[in-house]
């Protein structure tokens, strides 16, 4: 570390500085009747810390600055990571991996310290600081792994990445190909056993998560065999102890697969539990992928969705597309000038750019206001604005002149009317602009926006969706179109198009559900993952039938031992949360109760944990992945017994070296403490000794 002192001004001013202080020193010392009795050395002293003290004061004048250079040096990171799912404890092995493996591992991360900075994780269903021998996650998700390294390292001295796991990967991308963005040698620990072991597994149950009272409804379970041949199992299908059905299954060689159909009635409505077991056949690895859990809701009727179209669009196969992806909605899509008019046997109503230019649709939004059919207009360059205008939807745009805007969507915090996961909200900040009419926004005060117009960077207050409800008329307005846009952004993002549906099914739920006008509501998910919180939000409504949030709401989920867990809603703008955690696999109810004046509101419902066995699926390693991981990368794949060479491996490379950083920092003199405290000593000394000595 060194200092050099700089000054914006010549340094031939500094001179000058010491000649001011000289010069008042000698005038006030030397030039002063006052003064001439005290004792010589004392004045020169005096003097002196008169000197000193002008010098520093005119110097300050210069703006002077300290520049301090320091070098840092940093060791290269090691970052070592341990897979923590159940499948590395599915061999025969499993005492080895609680036992020797952990201290194996450790003499290797002890090694690693002396010569380099050491950066421990676990990864599974998640990824983790610090390394945990406890394989207890319930998937494996590798890519996710190079993910957070890549954001959390990014720009770092990153020597090396050590992955131990067995290569078994069930979320996520494939990692060989996901990790193409780390440039960093990548060593792998081949964990696991790669023997094919006698096993019996239920590979997967496919089948509708939604079905209708009175249908007959399919299952397919997909069967898988390894090292089985010549034996039997018999394949059931449950409810509530009752078996509903039974075949034998005759594996016919050593690598079997088989697609069984199963036909089941739906016979009562609500949520219904099934199990699909294999019994068991002697000799297995393991028998935990020998069955699996189903839960279908039966439902009373599909509600059915009409999307009214002014002209082809891609926004229209987007919202049928995800409508449908709730198997409770069923869409039909027509354009308007060969729709026959017959809105009856439609729950909701879609209009998109309708009324439209060339055509205003008189008939049609006459017969769906007399109906009180909930209506979601969806705005466009086709749009007849001034005809939409006259419709009293809460909403106006004067001065549109047929043109129109690129508006990004800015989620409005305190919307009330259905909530939306934090994830879509994330997602709905990237995704792309819709196409807007151009004007003036005028709203009435009656509705609930959503969306606002984000035009470049200036947010407005001009609304992008709403909804408005008088009474039990419902309607929805979409100031935009370019959906499609949104679908595939969400797909871009995250791989999937959840976030899209969600806001979607979210309209779509307000829109065609019929008005429940109970004072106190509870909403969950009808099943959870049993790696999955458990999350509850809740709605109080006063007598005037507006929200409030001012009582408390307590919730008891039972298990089916009668045991009890008592919650408590945290309260959220205008109504209630709850996340509860997690909970064993099995089924469950609820009460849910809030105390209003003198009465008592009470709200219940049953909802199912359901066991994740994705891990127990394959229980042959893959360490073909993690060579090409480890190869594709310029590292290696070395197994347990040779964990002590990696140690070495990595010594032996060029390229895993210390980096030094150069920092530079410039600090003004004026604001360093020590400067005004050297400053007031010097003062304070001379006062003190000019006290002393009889002067004033």
């Amino acid at each position: 570390m060194n200092f050099q002192l700089i000054t914006e001004h010549s340094p031939w001013f500094i001179p000058l500085c010491l000649f001011l202080g000289g010069v008042y020193a000698f005038a006030l010392y030397y030039r002063e009747h006052s003064l001439a009795q005290l004792n010589k050395w004392l004045r020169i002293l005096m003097a002196t810390f008169r000197f000193i003290l002008v010098s520093i004061l005119a110097f300050l004048l210069l703006s002077p600055m300290i520049k301090t250079i320091f070098r840092e040096v940093e060791k290269p990171i090691v970052i070592v990571a341990q897979d923590n799912s159940k499948s590395i404890l599915i061999t025969k092995d499993s005492a080895y991996y609680h036992k020797e493996y952990p201290e194996q591992m450790n003499n290797l991360i002890k090694d690693l310290q002396k010569d380099y900075d050491v950066k421990q994780f676990s990864f599974g269903d998640g990824v983790k600081e610090g390394i945990s021998y406890s394989y207890s996650d319930l998937q494996t998700n590798i890519s996710q792994l190079f993910d957070e390294i890549y954001n959390k390292y990014y720009g770092r001295n990153v020597g090396a990445i050590i992955m131990a796991s067995d290569g078994l990967y069930n979320q996520g991308s494939n990692p060989v190909y996901s990790s193409k963005n780390q440039k960093i040698p990548v060593y792998t620990i081949a964990l696991g056993d790669t023997t094919v072991h006698k096993d019996l597994i239920l590979s997967s149950v496919m089948f509708n998560k939604i079905v209708y009272l009175g249908n007959d409804f399919p299952l397919q379970v997909n069967i898988d065999a390894r090292e089985c041949g010549g034996s039997t199992s018999q394949l059931t299908v449950s409810r509530d102890s009752t078996v509903l059905f039974r075949k034998q299954i005759d594996i016919a060689n050593n690598n079997y697969h088989a697609s069984v159909p199963v036909i089941l009635e739906a016979k009562t409505k609500g949520i219904h539990h099934y199990k699909v077991k294999l019994s068991e056949v002697a000799g297995e690895i393991t028998t935990t992928n020998n069955e699996k859990d189903v839960f279908i809701e039966v439902m009373e009727n599909k509600q059915k969705i009409l999307l009214i179209a002014n002209s082809p669009h891609p926004d229209l196969s987007a919202l049928k597309q995800s409508i449908e992806s709730n198997e409770n909605y069923e869409v039909k899509t027509v354009f308007l000038d060969k729709f026959d008019g017959n809105v009856n046997d439609y729950n909701a109503v879609i209009l998109h750019q309708i009324p439209a230019n060339t055509n205003p649709a008189n008939n049609l939004l006459l017969n769906l206001k007399s109906k009180n059919i909930p209506v979601w207009y969806i705005l466009g360059t086709e749009s007849s604005i001034g005809i939409f205008n006259s419709l009293s939807t809460g909403l106006t745009i004067n001065d549109s002149r047929n043109k129109s805007n690129d508006a990004v969507p800015a989620y409005v915090k305190d919307f009330s009317l259905f909530t939306l996961s934090d994830v879509t909200k994330k997602n709905l900040a990237q995704f792309p602009p819709l196409v807007a009419p151009f004007g003036t926004y005028k709203t009435t005060s009656n509705i609930y926006p959503m969306l606002q117009q984000q035009i470049g960077s200036v947010k407005t207050d001009y609304p992008l969706l709403f909804f408005k409800q008088d009474g039990e008329n419902k309607l929805c307005v979409l100031a935009g179109e370019g959906l499609w846009k949104w679908r595939l952004t969400d797909y871009m993002l995250n791989q999937n198009h959840e976030s899209f549906n969600e806001i979607i099914t979210k309209i779509i739920q307000f829109l065609s559900v019929r008005d429940d006008k109970s004072k106190f509501r509870v909403y969950s998910k009808h099943n959870y993952s049993e790696n999955e919180v458990l999350q509850f939000d809740a709605e109080v409504f006063n007598d005037s039938y507006e929200l409030i949030n001012t009582p408390e709401v307590h919730l008891e989920i039972i298990n089916k031992e009668k045991k009890n867990f008592p919650f408590t809603f945290s309260k959220t703008d205008k109504a209630y949360t709850l996340k509860a955690g997690y909970l064993p696999v099995g089924d469950y109810s609820y009460n849910a109760s809030v105390k209003m004046g003198d009465k008592t509101l009470s709200a219940s419902g049953i909802f199912s944990v359901s066991a994740l066995q994705v891990e127990s699926n394959e229980t042959i390693a893959n360490h073909s992945l993690l060579f090409s991981l480890a190869k594709d990368h310029g590292g290696a794949m070395v197994y347990p017994k040779n964990l002590n060479d990696l140690a070495k491996m990595i010594a032996a490379r060029d390229d895993i070296k210390s980096v030094s950083y150069e920092h530079k920092q410039l600090k003004d003199l004026i604001n360093l403490k020590w400067v005004f405290f050297l400053l007031l000593a010097l003062v304070t000394i001379e006062w003190f000794l000019r006290k002393r000595s009889g002067s004033y």
